[in-house]
């Protein structure tokens, strides 16, 4: 029979068990509340790997001793899916615990909401992407979501001593800079503390553990961070932020250091989201440009996907920049929520008869109201005169021209 990893062993049996995350757990915090007033409501885990997004749901579980179930959206089917529904139903209520959730499709999406809604099935879902971005709209609203920070040297160090007093690791002999050493490769991620611990361990004769034990397993470099720690999702946004200010060196400097950590798919997002928010209609040619880059490293993979990824940020960094046109959509979506909106004009309803087709007039254009009559006259978009935005202001500006006529 195979043995448990150490860091399954060594798992929290309870909230209190749990290393950091002190802004969710500890006196008068919501998780800690929760399990307090013995109610839980359906949750979304996200972070960084190995920051114990698994470790917390188990211990609320374990604490309100509640019935649940674990299923991972990628490895599990429809069929396991519906067993967990049926159950919720048999015992009027079950916690299912999923890991990848920004993974899980359509199919398993719809037979999950009504049991979500109903209050049948609580969910504990976990991932290491930004749920603002990678998970369904329907599954988000129904969830509230927590975002748990990267694990400090401290934190890790903890989690160590308390480990080398485990029965688990009965025999070992380490010193405290040898401690130190794991924590540094960790990089955050206690999991992987865990298992250089582990190995390094039972890769001894006599179980000492010394520094130079440890390099022979782990030959990566170390990332020496702040003393407020320098996380993952803080380098990808010194990415972002290099990018849209044109730093063309600092760009390259991150995006060394997100391939270092072989977090292709957080880069990808990332370049995806700049092309658009920060290079936009300056550039509108660069996010077709990004998409092909993406497409290029995912067909070659590590480590030529660094040749691809480098050459489309360089560009990305060195682009004219605009952000004209999503801040035009973001006060176009303001006054909705304002509730600044009325009936749209009859000319372009749905089978008019008094519309004007564009195409039959020169150049394709014959000035007619499309804007609600509450919104006549609001102008959103403010262009830029950069790049190819050029072309677009003044095309805007002959229209405008013509609008100011009527």
């Amino acid at each position: 029979m195979m043995d448990k990893p150490l860091a399954y062993k060594l798992a929290p049996k309870s909230l209190k068990e749990v290393v950091g995350q002190e802004h969710l757990i500890g006196k008068d915090k919501v998780l800690t509340n929760l399990v307090k007033n013995k109610k839980l409501f359906s949750m979304i885990l996200y972070g960084p790997p190995g920051v114990g997004k698994t470790s917390i749901a188990n211990a609320l579980v374990n604490d309100l001793g509640l019935r649940y179930r674990s299923l991972n959206a990628t490895i599990n089917n429809k069929k396991d899916f519906d067993v967990v529904c049926e159950e919720a139903k048999m015992y009027d209520g079950i916690i299912l615990i999923m890991d990848e959730i920004h993974r899980l499709n359509k199919d398993k999406q719809d037979l999950l909401l009504p049991q979500i809604e109903s209050g049948l099935i609580t969910l504990i879902g976990m991932t290491t992407s930004n749920p603002y971005h990678s998970i369904n709209p329907a599954i988000r609203s129904r969830c509230q979501l927590f975002e748990l920070h990267e694990l400090s040297d401290k934190d890790i160090l903890k989690a160590l001593k308390r480990a080398i007093k485990s029965p688990y690791l009965d025999k070992i002999t380490i010193d405290d800079e040898t401690l130190k050493l794991i924590v540094k490769l960790s990089r955050s991620d206690l999991r992987y503390a865990y298992n250089l611990l582990e190995i390094a361990y039972y890769s001894t004769s006599d179980q000492k553990v010394t520094k130079e034990v440890i390099k022979k397993i782990n030959s990566k470099p170390v990332f020496f961070s702040d003393k407020n720690g320098d996380g993952h999702y803080d380098v990808l946004s010194a990415f972002q932020k290099s990018i849209r200010g044109s730093d063309v060196d600092a760009s390259l400097h991150y995006l060394a250091r997100l391939i270092t950590e072989g977090d292709l798919d957080s880069i990808y997002r990332r370049m995806s989201v700049i092309a658009y928010e920060d290079i936009g209609l300056a550039n509108p040619a660069i996010g077709p440009r990004v998409d092909a880059a993406i497409n290029a490293a995912e067909r070659v993979g590590l480590p030529e996907a660094r040749i691809p990824l480098g050459t489309i940020v360089t560009e990305m960094a060195l682009s004219p920049k605009s952000n004209t046109a999503h801040i035009a959509l973001d006060k176009a979506l303001e006054d909705i929520e304002k509730g600044i909106i009325s009936n749209v004009p009859d000319h372009i309803k749905n089978n008019s008869t008094t519309y004007k087709y564009p195409h039959d007039y020169e150049g394709a254009y014959v000035y007619q109201e499309y804007m609600p009559k509450k919104l006549k006259g609001v102008k959103y978009y403010e262009p830029k005169d950069i790049g190819y935005e050029k072309n677009i202001k003044a095309i805007y500006e002959k229209i405008e021209k013509e609008k100011d006529k009527h």
